[in-house]
């Protein structure tokens, strides 16, 4: 394919060509939105503000003392919380261990704006986030620096299609026209309800709301179940190789619970000291280099960097909790790595996290490098390995203004490394896992880009509903 999208994924076979020429860089960039306005002749079109439709409510200053970065607790929900374009982020959240006034408790459903953005670009300001489903979970709180949307006439607008009419290159303009703040960028209530814009009848609203909603769906859904996964074949590793369940099991005369008798055959029945103290007996603590290479970033020119599309993507720190890399550049550096989907990646600058790289193909940066597993380690071996000597340089380091990992410290990484017998079985079990997350990433981006291409379209009256209910139908 000539095509400049990254992941070569069959979906694109059922997009029309006038969506494909809109591809870059992984994603689907309008060239031109319709001018606002333009919509106003299409029959049964109304021009609204939306202050006629709607209002919008401050959240509530929750105190400090009891915020937590860990549960138990509810969700307070922050600006950092939203994504760019709009959505949440799971990352990062934050819990609150305090009273919380009940007028605050958010409801799965309810539709926030941010009204406060501390990004010089003012990335995340007044984008929306549909609060998600929590039944049984934390509940999510309604933080100040949030606006709830309230629907006051629902019978004229879908909360759907206003989610989305808020993504609106037009909407997102006029927000970020009128904020105030110089450092810190802020909008208010007022603001968001004197935004004018045309509007489709209700029953148009729906259909549009349905058809971008599916593509998010789907998008939720690979998350929700890469999320499921990955915690599966953590909690396999947590049993196997750090708690050493089976083991303590075969040792005190039992059966291990849950596993085939000739997985259960391939652990030892005793222990043995190490310097890690009790190790299961025939197991050995060496470098983590007997498991993995370690490949550092290069020093890409950064007079070179552009953000329009010129070259390969470049990883930074900052890319790696997204997997969604912003900056490119056309230099190919003598010592340049590429990095590619199912990778293993850390930051060595800020915070020491390992993650599987779900993004397209992109150079490699400094102050990032990558593990890549040897002699037949499973890749997912290596990755939670690597966890705990991470943790510990991390909360080593606490104090400085920014922590830095260096290979002198990786040189230390000590590891509990099993039978290659014992390996062989936990990749056959998880190495699936790493496969169906990268992919399934892989098409969420995918459908995320035809998501973009479409809801400009349709929000401005451009795209018909049907047509584009055919694109959505052969994609999802």
């Amino acid at each position: 394919s000539n095509l400049p999208f990254r992941v070569d994924l069959s979906v694109w076979d059922e997009v029309p060509e006038k969506f494909r020429k809109t591809i870059k860089a992984e994603r689907l960039v309008v060239q031109e939105e319709v001018e606002r306005g333009e919509a106003k002749n299409i029959d049964g079109w109304d021009e609204v503000e939306l202050g006629e439709l709607i209002d919008v409510k401050h959240g509530f200053a929750f105190k400090g003392e009891h915020f937590r970065d860990e549960p138990p607790g509810d969700i307070l929900l922050t600006p950092g919380n939203f994504a760019i374009g709009g959505g949440f982020k799971y990352d990062k959240l934050k819990y609150y261990a305090g009273p919380v006034p009940e007028d605050y408790v958010l409801a799965p459903g309810d539709l926030l704006v941010t009204m406060t953005d501390l990004s010089k670009a003012a990335d995340t300001l007044g984008y929306p986030a549909v609060v998600p489903m929590h039944q049984g979970g934390p509940r999510y709180l309604h933080n100040q620096r949030l606006g709830l949307v309230i629907i006051k006439e629902p019978e004229k607008i879908h909360k759907r299609f206003l989610y989305y009419l808020m993504c609106t290159r037009s909407y997102r303009h006029d927000i970020v026209a009128g904020a105030t703040g110089t450092t810190v960028k802020h909008t208010s209530p007022t603001k968001i309800r004197l935004f004018r814009t045309p509007i489709p009848p209700p029953k148009n609203q729906e259909a549009i709301a349905e058809i971008l909603g599916s593509l998010d769906d789907k998008i939720e859904l690979n998350r929700r179940m890469n999320e499921t996964l990955e915690a599966m074949a953590r909690a396999i590793f947590k049993s196997w190789f750090v708690d050493f369940d089976p083991v303590r099991a075969k040792a005190a005369g039992q059966q291990p619970r849950g596993l085939a008798p000739h997985i259960a055959a391939l652990f030892p029945d005793a222990f043995e000291d190490s310097e890690f103290g009790e190790i299961p007996k025939g197991w050995h603590v060496d470098s983590v280099y007997t498991i993995a290479d370690v490949i550092y970033g290069a020093p890409f020119k950064s007079a070179l960097f552009n953000d329009n599309g010129d070259g390969r993507p470049l990883i930074r720190i900052r890319d790696l909790a997204t997997h969604d890399p912003k900056v490119f550049t056309p230099e190919e550096h003598l010592k340049g790595y590429v990095v590619r989907p199912g990778d293993l990646i850390v930051g060595m600058a800020g915070e020491f996290h390992a993650h599987l790289w779900r993004g397209p193909e992109s150079w490699l940066n400094q102050r990032v490098c990558c593990f890549q597993p040897i002699a037949n380690t499973p890749r997912a071996f290596v990755h939670y390995s690597i966890e705990g000597p991470l943790q510990f340089f991390e909360g080593s380091k606490t104090g400085t203004t920014v922590i830095h990992l260096s290979k002198g410290d990786i040189d230390t990484f000590r590891i509990v490394v099993p039978t290659p017998t014992l390996l062989q079985q936990f990749s056959e079990f998880v190495g699936p896992v790493d496969y169906r997350v990268v992919s399934a990433s892989a098409e969420s981006r995918t459908l995320s880009a035809l998501r973009d291409a479409l809801l400009p379209k349709l929000i401005s009256g451009e795209l018909r509903v049907r047509d584009a209910g055919r694109i959505v139908g052969r994609c999802v």
